[in-house]
């Protein structure tokens, strides 16, 4: 089985898909994991984020895998925590915008997914164009605000809220409006609005879905 969630960032994606896999017995495909370990790359070699020949080269030279929780290792090294710093936040959409990249990461996603047998995945285009067949389609959603204030106290900085929630706008248009792949909802996605509900209420909502998509 295939479930694949699709939504902007700092919907609470990587959280509930990593619950949601543990709870379904399947394993766990962050993309946005194999986005950031590119972009990690590309800032360590001192590379420019807006070449697309750097950044596609860069994808290719890299073995990306997944340890036994579920994270990402780059070149049989752990990437977290080096992979969620403000720097790599600043560029992964300018990194994940590039064709060179996605043509890369896509092939992987997907050959993991044929070795797996089946996978919670969560990404900006899971459900539309890496897992176009998926068995469950799902889009997050959160108010622009509400996606501030979870990440600032996850990073413990509730006096940061504004600038904040001034970059997810940012990345969200970044995302939304890039040639390739934008983010967008799949016409079959289940919506899920994340605004005031815990984690445990939105996992809850997804396993009801997916054990009935299990049913059919």
């Amino acid at each position: 089985m295939i479930v694949a969630i699709d939504g902007p960032a700092g919907a609470g994606k990587s959280t509930v898909a990593r619950r949601t896999a543990a709870a379904l017995g399947l394993h766990l495909l962050d993309t946005g994991a194999m986005y950031r370990a590119v972009t990690l790359e590309v800032l360590q070699r001192g590379l420019d984020p807006a070449s697309a020949e750097d950044c596609g080269r860069t994808a290719a030279s890299l073995k990306l895998a997944f340890d036994d929780h579920g994270k990402i290792q780059i070149d049989g090294r752990p990437g977290e925590p080096e992979i969620r710093g403000e720097d790599v936040t600043r560029h992964v959409s300018a990194v994940s915008a590039h064709g060179s990249v996605r043509d890369v990461l896509v092939a992987v996603q997907r050959a993991l997914a044929k070795s797996w047998g089946g996978l919670v995945t969560e990404g900006r285009d899971t459900t539309t164009v890496v897992f176009p067949h998926a068995d469950l389609k799902l889009f997050l959603i959160a108010s622009p605000l509400e996606r501030a204030r979870r990440r600032s106290s996850e990073l413990g900085r509730p006096e940061d809220v504004e600038t904040i929630r001034a970059d997810i706008e940012r990345r969200d248009w970044l995302d939304s409006t890039r040639a390739l792949s934008p983010l967008t909802r799949a016409p079959d996605a289940v919506l899920l609005d994340t605004d005031g509900k815990t984690i445990e209420q939105v996992v809850d909502e997804i396993l009801r879905l997916a054990r009935g998509a299990q049913r059919s």
